[in-house]
């Protein structure tokens, strides 16, 4: 039986090669925050990480992500970034609807990550892939700034 690796635990999964690894997500391991939006990667809301690099789950095949470390957006509050990227939606009442929240989240984990300190610029090519259809675009930057912030000052 294949077995992903999920959050840091080895799951066993049985299901096609060919199913998306949102599905198996949701369905056959009951991980239910990362959500299904468009199905074609245009809107972002079921990005996961992949040996930390940002992937649209809805795409990608399972068998994809075998042999690769899976991150979703039930592992970022045990996550630093996570956690602080968390926090800062929360101060900001970034969510409204909430639908997209996940994959906006992981999204700015991953661009947290790679620029501690990113320029206006840089947020807005990096969520630039992120639907929200509440249009909270604003305050998502807001967070981004403030928990690039707290990064800068060693929080935790």
């Amino acid at each position: 039986m294949p077995q992903l690796q999920v959050n840091g635990q080895a799951k066993d999964i049985n299901a096609p090669d060919d199913m998306p690894l949102l599905w198996v997500l949701r369905d056959e391991l009951g991980m239910t925050g990362t959500k299904f939006g468009c199905g074609m990667a245009l809107c972002g809301a079921c990005t996961v990480h992949l040996d930390n690099t940002p992937v649209r789950a809805c795409v990608t095949p399972v068998s994809a992500a075998y042999g690769h470390a899976i991150s979703t957006i039930e592992a970022m509050e045990a996550d630093r970034v996570g956690r602080l990227v968390q926090r800062a939606w929360v101060e900001h009442n970034v969510a409204q609807c909430g639908y997209c929240q996940a994959g906006q989240i992981m999204a700015a984990v991953t661009l947290l990550k790679a620029t501690p300190a990113p320029t206006e610029e840089q947020i807005d090519e990096a969520m630039s892939g992120n639907i929200c259809r509440c249009g909270t675009y604003p305050r998502i930057r807001a967070a981004i700034k403030q928990a690039a912030s707290q990064l800068s000052r060693g929080a935790r």
